[in-house]
């Protein structure tokens, strides 16, 4: 039996383009939830650039146990059961792949790990809407969908794609996330709206979902993730952990209580050799 019968709600965090903070938010909201008394699995399906290994503070060359010859064990870190393309292969190692081989990993990832009893996945998705998106929507019926992006038009633009696309395979969208939308000066308090104000409300009304959180650009995000040490971990009184908290709360109340997820994607072997 696929061990993601033994997952109660699978949903993933995308967006429509890089460097919205999408991943950031995968880590701290998982980390989040688990502070929220829920047993909680993260899985990187970014495999052209797996960023999990190192926000989550796992060491260089750490790897999975392969269990039964089959079934990878997933890595524990602050809590969160994890797996990533980033355990497989050298971090300096290029993935010059091309799509059948990007979509048979990402199932055999997704699939292959020896998830325990779960109350959440979270899948950190790669930016765009392509193959990965595609497989994952038909492989398992998906709690929902997390869209982050930042209040600028540029990134307001691409979001909208990322929405449209989960609309058309029948994923419900669980809400925007705006990230970096204040920022609050360390030296005189002032606060400003850097990437502008209102975009995610204009999308929220636009596709009638609703704005689930805003998230600050706080350097303090930025130091902890790149150290290994998410904020709501390492900072769990910091305004920022509060944030994602109140994000976790959201997120859990959206999509419910009961079982959805179905597991219909094709059965992968995998080997130590």
């Amino acid at each position: 039996m696929s061990k993601l019968a033994q997952i109660k709600h699978i949903f993933c965090v995308a967006s429509g383009k890089g460097g919205v903070g999408k991943s950031t938010t995968a880590v701290n909201l998982a980390v989040a939830l688990h502070a929220e008394g829920y047993r909680v699995g993260l899985l990187d399906a970014d495999i052209y650039g797996p960023s999990i290994p190192l926000m989550m503070g796992v060491a260089p060359g750490t790897k999975p146990e392969i269990r039964d010859q089959r079934l990878m064990v997933p890595i524990t870190a602050h809590g969160i059961e994890c797996n990533s393309m980033g355990f497989l292969v050298d971090p300096r190692t290029a993935m010059v792949w091309r799509a059948p081989m990007i979509i048979s990993a990402f199932n055999q990832i997704l699939s292959d790990t020896a998830w325990s009893d779960l109350d959440y996945l979270v899948v950190d998705m790669p930016p765009g809407t392509g193959d990965i998106q595609l497989s994952l929507a038909q492989s398992v019926q998906l709690s929902g969908a997390v869209i982050v992006t930042t209040p600028q038009d540029v990134a307001l633009l691409d979001a909208r794609k990322g929405i449209e696309m989960f609309n058309k395979v029948g994923v419900p969208i669980l809400g925007v996330v705006e990230n970096m939308a204040t920022h609050i000066c360390s030296s005189c308090g002032h606060e400003e709206a850097v990437f502008g104000t209102g975009g995610g409300d204009r999308l929220a009304e636009e596709y009638g979902v609703d704005v689930i959180g805003r998230l600050p650009l706080d350097i303090h995000i930025r130091e902890r993730t790149d150290s290994g040490e998410p904020v709501v971990a390492s900072d769990p009184d910091s305004a920022a952990s509060k944030a994602y908290r109140e994000l976790a709360q959201v997120v859990h109340n959206k999509i419910g209580h009961e079982s959805t997820v179905k597991p219909s994607g094709p059965k992968i072997s995998i080997s130590n050799d």
